[in-house]
């Protein structure tokens, strides 16, 4: 008998135009996130609270925008949403280029892109996740997911080498432009996609309100959604202090290096990608809510790590690097199938919300997190301040542990999903 090599989705013709399209975006999206900052540093010296306002456009949209987006996704045919946005993200990156050829570049235009682009990115990502359980079969969305998610994390490995050379060598405004033309690529790869979408499912409209009510309904009546979303707010609270503080404590507090702790992150992406190859095999063996929770045990208790890390800052760095690889790897066997459940619970008509609904929360709170990361640091320490974040993930972890989560065995049929969420 005849058999295949390649089997699932690498015999899915659309899938695969859209895996290819996003591999080349996400390897691109790399160059811009490092080069619109050094951009601003580099050739427009700007000052730290110049830095802190670029940062603030990037995440204001969503906070503004999220749940209103949610709603447009849903009323919205996904791949023209998926296009526009693509479209619209590669003539705001050109912009960059040619005002530093044309001697025109300034913070402001600088601010303005980053905006549009968060716009954008927020959009297409909405749009994204709605999209792809349509385009591919129902018993195959944990295996796209898992896919996608491989590209993400070779991307994070290998982008940054790539966007700091191409930076180095032409300079990061010119280094913009390839990934001005990666959205280019993403968007020809959406719109080859021959499947076409169903049209009854943005059937249904009401009033702007009464629509986001509608997918917070949908997180907020369904026992184990509600769960991952209380889990990703208090997630999205407690990481938000290694953000303001991980650079500041690896450097102060345990001597590494720029160099030195540039590796040390980089090792995430490795420990991303060994969650990722595993994130299909796992809950076959073990269970869906075995899968989770354990992963996110495993992930909070390898966090304790952080604050104990001392030594010359050869052995911090081994230690952080150890703690980089388990709890990254333990947290992309996590979302993966945390983003799966979601997508095959929810009906197609409120997926753009539901998504909106989770990352609206996440979004929302980090700020929050942040600022109470920073005053409490001022007040108790770094390291004592990272223990907070460290005991509150575990805390989240083991909540989860004993909430409906821990029975779960499977992803369920889409009737059942239906009449969960109701």
């Amino acid at each position: 008998m005849k058999t295949h090599r390649f089997s699932g989705l690498w015999r899915h013709p659309d899938f695969m135009k859209l895996w290819i399209g996003q591999t080349i975006s996400e390897f691109g999206s790399r160059i811009s996130r490092e080069g619109i900052p050094l951009t601003a540093v580099l050739m427009l010296a700007a000052t730290p609270e110049q830095m802190s306002w670029l940062v603030a456009c990037a995440s204001a949209p969503v906070l503004l925008l999220g749940l209103f987006a949610g709603v447009w996704v849903d009323r919205l045919p996904r791949r023209p949403v998926m296009i526009a946005a693509d479209l619209g993200r590669l003539l705001l990156l050109l912009t960059i280029p040619f005002a530093a050829l044309t001697g025109t570049l300034t913070l402001t235009l600088l601010l303005v892109v980053t905006v549009g682009m968060s716009i954008l990115s927020l959009f297409f990502g909405l749009a994204y996740r709605a999209a792809l359980p349509g385009l591919v079969e129902r018993q195959h969305v944990l295996e796209a997911n898992t896919k996608l998610s491989t590209t993400d994390s070779l991307a994070e490995i290998g982008g940054p080498a790539v966007a700091g050379l191409l930076i180095q060598v032409i300079t990061a405004p010119l280094a913009v432009f390839f990934d001005a033309f990666s959205f280019l690529f993403s968007a020809v790869s959406v719109a080859v996609i021959r499947k076409p979408e169903n049209r009854a499912v943005f059937a249904e409209r009401g009033t702007m309100w009464r629509d986001i009510r509608a997918g917070l309904d949908v997180i907020a009546g369904h026992p184990i959604l509600r769960t991952m979303g209380i889990g990703v707010l208090l997630r999205s609270f407690f990481g938000s202090f290694f953000g303001v503080l991980y650079a500041l404590y690896a450097v102060r507090n345990l001597g590494l290096s720029p160099a030195l702790l540039g590796i040390v992150v980089a090792s995430g992406g490795i420990g991303a990608l060994m969650g990722t190859l595993l994130a299909e095999y796992v809950p076959r063996r073990f269970g869906l809510g075995r899968t989770l929770i354990g992963a996110l045990l495993v992930g909070s208790v390898t966090n304790l790590l952080i604050p104990l890390a001392g030594g010359a800052p050869l052995v911090a760095a081994g230690i952080l690097i150890i703690g980089q690889i388990i709890n990254d790897g333990a947290m992309a066997l996590y979302q993966i199938n945390e983003l799966t459940f979601l997508q095959v619970s929810v009906p197609d008509h409120m997926l753009g919300r539901a998504n909106a609904t989770i990352g609206f929360g996440a979004e929302g709170i980090a700020p929050i997190g942040a600022l109470v990361g920073g005053l409490l640091a001022g007040m108790i320490g770094t390291r004592e301040t990272l223990w907070v974040a460290v005991l509150g993930g575990l805390f989240t972890a083991i909540w989860m542990a004993v909430s409906p989560l821990r029975a779960l065995r499977r992803y369920p049929t889409q009737l059942e999903g239906v009449e969960v969420i109701g």
